[in-house]
């Protein structure tokens, strides 16, 4: 049973007590990711992430990984466009020992100078990495380029220009307006009892303040029609085509998954059939969501000899047009709600997954969802629900695209007009 509670000093706090595992898994959800920098500060977020493995007031570097290694746990933390999340897993008896970690980690960070000069030649290795990596760059450009009048525009990473100007002293004062007892979560999941848990999250947590007032930066984003063009020296192309789609807590948002998971969701999705088995026209082919409070996309992706880019655009446009005229059958629906819920209900055995669907929903959403909740509202999906969901993206598309690695004869620009224009 999830519980909802408080800190003394306002953090909020999601915990599930779950006896018959022997761990523990415990994240810090800060909300805050590359959508609420400023241009000019593009990357910090992230930056931040990386500074705080580099050392606080009490521990180097080193000893910040010998303190976890030596209790055999995990520790680890990621940057998106929305939030940051830093997060252990260790047996139960472990857990004051990581608590007392990870509080000194996000609380007393140190945020030298020297610090600050090494890790900034990491992060602009991690940059030129991806952009070394077609296959993660295809997506990344398209959505930086759709969003491109927006923050949640600007690459998680930053730019090597932006990554370049900061400093201590402008990470210290970011930290200081955006790392708040109004917009942090703590999620843990596993084996403890809640008093005992309430009374070590208060011990470590409750007595922090902010040094500043919270004022988050207000963002709006708005779809643009793209058409990305990177040329890369490599033998394949990567493309992504994409619609604008369902924000984050539209009613049809589960119709949206199922609609995702038949359509290009897996092996046995009509993209991935059709296309990659039955026509050999692509080694890989799926689609996606992504989802924000206030935007959303469905993007197609795929790898291919250039030659067979024609070829498979036009697949993909086949597939479109089929399912909207064939609908959904009674039979697949069914089969579909049955695979998302047993792939929900299997992820739902990790203490990992468990805190992180927590730590999520409570983040940014202000409310978090029973199992038994979230596997009702996908029985309760129609084949209506789902074919108003194909109304959606493609009744009037606004269709974007692109397409990085090797260019050479192929029209774009003119394919993708005729067919999904």
């Amino acid at each position: 049973m999830l519980m909802i509670e408080t800190l003394q000093n306002h953090i909020r706090v999601v915990l599930e007590e779950i006896d018959y595992v022997r761990s523990i898994s415990f994240g810090i959800w800060v909300k805050n990711g590359s959508r609420n920098e400023r241009k000019e500060e593009n990357g910090i977020s992230h930056y931040i992430e990386h500074m705080m493995f580099k050392g606080t007031e009490n521990r180097s570097a080193k000893e910040i990984a010998e303190d976890m290694d030596a209790l055999g746990g995990q520790i680890n933390a990621y940057t998106t466009k929305e939030y940051t999340c830093y997060y252990t897993r260790v047996l139960d008896k472990h857990i004051q020992k990581a608590m007392d970690v990870m509080s000194d980690m996000l609380l007393h960070p140190a945020f030298t100078q020297e610090d600050v000069e090494k890790e900034r030649n990491v992060i602009q290795e991690e940059i030129y990495m991806y952009d070394d990596a077609p296959e993660e760059l295809v997506h990344d450009c398209l959505q930086d380029s759709i969003w491109q009048d927006s923050s949640l525009g600007m690459p998680i990473l930053g730019t090597i220009e932006t990554i370049s100007n900061i400093t201590a002293s402008s990470i210290r004062a970011y930290y200081e307006s955006n790392y708040h007892t109004e917009n942090i979560v703590i999620s843990v999941a596993g084996h403890f009892k809640k008093p005992d848990m309430m009374a070590l999250l208060n011990h470590y947590f409750g007595s922090w303040q902010a040094k500043k007032t919270y004022h988050p930066l207000e963002t709006k984003a708005d779809y643009h029609i793209s058409h990305i063009q990177k040329s890369k020296e490599i033998e394949q192309l990567h493309t992504c085509i994409a619609f604008p789609s369902l924000v984050r807590e539209h009613p049809l948002k589960y119709a949206m998954s199922i609609f995702q998971t038949i359509f290009g969701g897996g092996m046995s999705s009509r993209l991935f059939q059709k296309i990659r088995e039955e026509k050999g026209l692509t080694y890989s082919i799926y689609s996606y969501t992504t989802a924000f409070e206030d935007t959303g996309l469905f993007s197609i992706y795929a790898s291919m000899n250039p030659a067979q880019a024609a070829a498979v655009y036009e697949g993909i446009a086949q597939e479109i047009q089929a399912i909207q005229k064939e609908g959904i059958s009674k039979k697949l629906l069914k089969v579909t709600k049955e695979q998302m819920i047993s792939n929900f209900i299997m992820g739902a055995e990790s203490t990992s997954n468990r805190m992180t669907s927590a730590g999520a929903g409570l983040l940014l959403r202000g409310k978090v969802q029973e199992i038994e909740d979230v596997i009702a509202k996908i029985e309760a999906v129609s084949q209506e629900d789902v074919q108003e969901v194909m109304k959606i993206l493609f009744q009037n598309p606004k269709v974007s695209y692109s397409a990085v690695g090797n260019l050479k004869g192929v029209d774009f620009q003119n394919t993708v007009e005729k067919l999904f224009s």
